[in-house]
């Protein structure tokens, strides 16, 4: 079934459709190379994938982030009849495990499957009410044994969900990777924003597509050592929870559709964070606040402590239903957030002291 027309940047629309599982970023890579000609002066890959686009020239560096890799699977064993096992890339809620079509990421290209394990006809009452490990679900391809599959996989194939992206209400869409592709797509569409501006950012502008953050925010440790920036956005999701069973006293109240969100805590600087404010007060951008009281799973723990340390602000997308294969934004809050990022980075001069 195709996909309806889209209200939406075709630049965000094809980084949801890419496949790019942690550790196999190359599709989504390819698209950041192919949106940014024009835009950047100079676009770089590095030996662990990330790609890097420069803008300006200014003696300060200004670095933006967020990461292009999505949560996936490794296939790791074939067994005597065909079926397929696999080991997680990134975090899964093994709820989500079975009966879900898959694509397996071959050389020769994607292999199709579904998640299989017993049926609950099958199960007794105790099984019905546990969740299975991931060892005992598996991927079935049709094949009739493990020569026929091992035809098609290899151990190693990375596999992601094979799910379309769909328009709901309003500005609200479902897809299977807003994380973080939708960050991802904010810090390169506020660099070219930019580019198109009549006014310059004091500031180089260095935006990167990070790779591995999934597995421990491994692409941006060296991203941000070679780009040593001065200051640093990280762009990623961060938890709407505004939907049912959500206790705000623990998680806090963030809406979809809310606006983008600030992050505050020991992992950002107070003054970014106080900056960020003024530029989104300034000009209108409707915006909420998070508080983090530790180091986030985001590029920010790790920008925050290169070298000497970076003067590092978190910015993020209200996400319902993060790591699933249906997770769900509102287009507004994206925007938001790309609006935010270019007052930002507009807002920024040489002689800003960001020490506390």
């Amino acid at each position: 079934m195709a996909n309806q027309h889209f209200e939406m940047d075709e630049f965000l629309l094809e980084l949801l459709r890419s496949r790019s599982p942690t550790g196999t970023e190359q599709e989504a890579g390819r698209l950041v190379e192919k949106y940014m000609s024009g835009y950047a002066d100079t676009i770089l890959r590095d030996n662990i994938g990330n790609r890097i686009a420069y803008l300006g020239d200014g003696k300060k560096i200004l670095m933006l982030a967020g990461h292009m890799d999505e949560i996936g699977f490794l296939v790791s064993y074939i067994d005597d009849d065909g079926y397929i096992f696999f080991q997680q890339l990134g975090g899964h809620d093994n709820v989500m495990l079975s009966g879900r079509r898959v694509q397996i990421l071959t050389k020769n290209g994607p292999v199709y499957g579904v998640t299989g394990k017993r049926a609950v006809h099958l199960m007794d009452a105790k099984e019905r009410k546990e969740v299975p490990e991931t060892h005992q679900v598996w991927i079935d391809i049709g094949v009739k044994g493990r020569e026929e599959a091992e035809k098609l996989v290899k151990i190693g194939d990375p596999v992601v969900y094979d799910t379309i992206v769909h328009m709901l209400s309003g500005n609200r869409c479902t897809a299977r990777a807003f994380d973080d592709k939708a960050g991802c797509y904010c810090v390169f569409e506020a660099m070219r924003r930019l580019a198109r501006a009549e006014s310059k950012p004091a500031y180089k502008v260095v935006s990167v597509a990070t790779t591995q953050e999934e597995i421990g925010t491994r692409g941006a440790w060296p991203a941000a050592y070679a780009v040593n920036p001065h200051v640093g956005l990280a762009v990623d999701v961060d938890h709407a929870t505004d939907f049912p069973s959500c206790d705000k006293r623990k998680f806090g109240g963030i809406k979809l559709g809310g606006g983008v969100v600030i992050s505050r805590g020991p992992n950002i600087n107070p003054k970014v964070f106080e900056r960020l404010v003024g530029c989104a007060e300034d000009n209108n951008i409707p915006y909420q606040v998070s508080a983090e009281p530790r180091p986030t799973g985001t590029d920010a723990r790790i920008i925050q402590m290169v070298r000497g340390g970076v003067a590092t602000g978190l910015l993020g997308i209200p996400l319902r239903y993060m790591h699933t294969p249906a997770e769900v934004a509102d287009l507004s809050d994206i925007e938001n957030c790309v609006k935010l990022i270019e007052s930002f980075a507009l807002s920024l001069s040489e002689n800003d002291d960001f020490t506390y």
